[in-house]
């Protein structure tokens, strides 16, 4: 069966939840507003204008699950994903993910952001599948370091072509939803690309390539 692909923040909600994961924590006093604030800035700008430095940036994404006991990680998790993540779930996107799963198509999100953010959002959403880059375990505590490649950019590619491995699909008659630039080595790798809310330079490349585009935002489409 087809699978349909879904980048997750800024395509499937309205937001980053990388980004308000941190900000969810600096409200609650676990994470320095104001070191956060600095050093998420740099890396957002960098992420723009596509030269982040996934490692360093994931060190810095990664620290607060390395410091804080697990239990504790979990319980503030419930409590982002009702806080910060159902109100910009977008309705559209739920329509788009229900209509590929009444064609029968296998539902698959891949993100850069890390699988213990992503992973009830995933579920939020009844997709079954998710990639994900990945926090490593110790004795049943985070270390702050990514396990095995990161799904970002040319590593969603690889993650990607790991799972379809593993599972046997392939990509005959994919589809991928994306709003990033980042995301053009994926994007260039199925057989039906779609930009989703694009960033200017993936909006660009998709009227050049002739690649659809569509908003999921009802202030968009308004």
């Amino acid at each position: 069966m087809p699978l349909a692909i879904f980048d997750l923040d800024n395509t499937l909600i309205a937001g980053d939840s990388d980004y308000l994961w941190g900000r969810f924590l600096v409200a609650r006093g676990v994470v320095d507003g104001d070191e956060y604030d600095r050093l998420n800035e740099r890396f957002y700008r960098d992420y723009r204008e596509g030269r982040l430095d996934i490692m360093a940036f994931l060190r810095f994404a990664l620290r607060p699950l390395r410091e804080n006991d697990p239990t504790d990680l979990i319980a503030w998790r419930r409590a982002f994903i009702e806080e910060m993540i159902e109100p910009i779930i977008l309705p559209a996107a739920l329509d788009l993910v229900e209509r590929h799963r009444r064609c029968g198509d296998e539902l698959l999100i891949i993100t850069a952001t890390n699988a213990f953010v992503t992973a009830p959002i995933a579920a939020r959403f009844g997709i079954p599948h998710l990639i994900a880059t990945l926090p490593e375990q110790v004795e049943g505590r985070f270390t702050g370091e990514v396990a095995g490649i990161p799904s970002f950019r040319e590593g969603k590619v690889a993650r990607l072509e790991q799972w379809l491995a593993e599972t046997g699909h392939d990509l005959a008659g994919s589809h991928f939803y994306s709003d990033s630039h980042n995301d053009l080595p994926l994007l260039e790798r199925v057989a039906h690309p779609v930009a989703v809310d694009p960033d200017p330079t993936l909006a660009a490349e998709a009227y050049a390539r002739g690649w659809p585009s569509l908003s999921l935002r009802p202030e968009v489409l308004a």
